[in-house]
């Protein structure tokens, strides 16, 4: 078993990404391991150049992510831990990949609508191709299996469709099928100001996401004053289908404390949001202040952090060779 996941390198990171995605990937660390796997994460580099950012934004969003994963508890002595550029296997199979796959796959991919938007002429060529980008990221290295949101669910069927169409066309069993891991217990965190939108980096107010760097103090008055309604907390977790701000509260209190929202809700049954609040500042600081602690002090060595990434790389592309030297060969391309 092998698990292979990748996060941009956004830089300042916050709960909805830490809840979503990078707790996830701490948990299947011990998970994969038990039962004899490995797991591999990588820093998208490549990946955060599809849209324009300063050089220096990225390289330094590139270590902060890393210092982030590590803090939170990915353990480069585990796990493989790399960024893409390092391995420029990513990049050749990326090309070997393309053609094979069929532009009319590209054109149903609906993030690039979504990210390109009215202005689809003026998108760059990576942000339309790097879903034949991320195809490669998980086949390069023979994934059994790719931890997804249900976003990126179609990602990783075009992933499986490019690996059967190139086993067939050059008649080898070259890429195994990645299987989607759709973690039930991913939670969806909203923004604490409106809970109908994803809690994001982009939102104007800071007010509407809680940062991974934030103080005790900022983290606690978020949660205090974070949107709620009136009504006072049900016995029942379904009983807040209707009412988002409670729901999106509750969630996050039961992600922090690794329990189910109904265990929550039941223990707060019948009490407001004003007793509430107070129990998921305290939580969030307990939970949240240890990994800033430790990020602070990862980032006061980045140097450190970047040989971090470079071992990781090594170890990836070892992995990577003999994979993309299987693919030239299959295409005709042996020297």
């Amino acid at each position: 078993m092998r698990v292979v996941s990748g996060i941009q390198p956004t830089g300042n990171l916050h709960l909805g990404n830490y809840l979503g995605a990078v707790k996830q990937w701490v948990r299947m660390q011990d998970e994969v391991a038990a039962q004899g796997g490995e797991t591999m994460y990588f820093i998208a580099d490549l990946h955060g150049l599809t849209q324009w950012i300063d050089p220096r934004e990225l390289t330094a969003n590139t270590i902060e992510m890393t210092a982030t994963m590590i803090a939170a508890g990915i353990d480069p002595e585990r796990s493989i831990l790399w960024n893409q550029a390092r391995v420029p296997a990513h990049s050749e199979l990326t090309w070997l990949l393309n053609n094979v796959a069929r532009v009319g796959w590209l054109n149903r991919m609906t993030q690039f609508k979504d990210k390109a938007g009215k202005d689809r002429e003026g998108a760059s060529v990576g942000l339309y191709d790097y879903p034949v980008l991320m195809a490669a990221d998980v086949l390069l290295y023979k994934t059994t299996h790719v931890p997804v949101g249900e976003d990126q669910k179609q990602h990783l069927e075009l992933a499986r469709d490019i690996a059967t169409k190139f086993n067939t066309d050059y008649g080898v069993e070259l890429f195994p099928l990645p299987e989607p891991m759709v973690s039930k217990e991913a939670p969806r965190i909203m923004s604490l100001r409106d809970a109908t939108s994803k809690m994001s980096k982009s939102n104007p107010s800071e007010m509407s996401r809680v940062h991974l760097v934030d103080s005790d103090d900022d983290i606690a008055a978020k949660f205090r004053k974070a949107k709620t309604d009136p009504d006072p907390l049900p016995d029942s977790f379904d009983a807040l289908a209707e009412r988002p701000e409670a729901r999106n509260l509750v969630t996050i209190y039961a992600a922090l404390a690794d329990r189910t929202p109904q265990s929550v809700v039941e223990e707060y049954a019948g009490q407001g949001f004003g007793q509430f609040k107070p129990a998921l500042a305290d939580l969030a600081v307990s939970v949240l202040s240890p990994i800033r602690d430790r990020l602070t002090r990862l980032l006061d060595d980045r140097a450190a952090v970047s040989a971090v990434l470079a071992k990781g790389a090594e170890k990836a592309a070892a992995l990577a060779a003999p994979t993309l030297r299987a693919a030239q060969d299959a295409m005709g391309l042996e020297l």
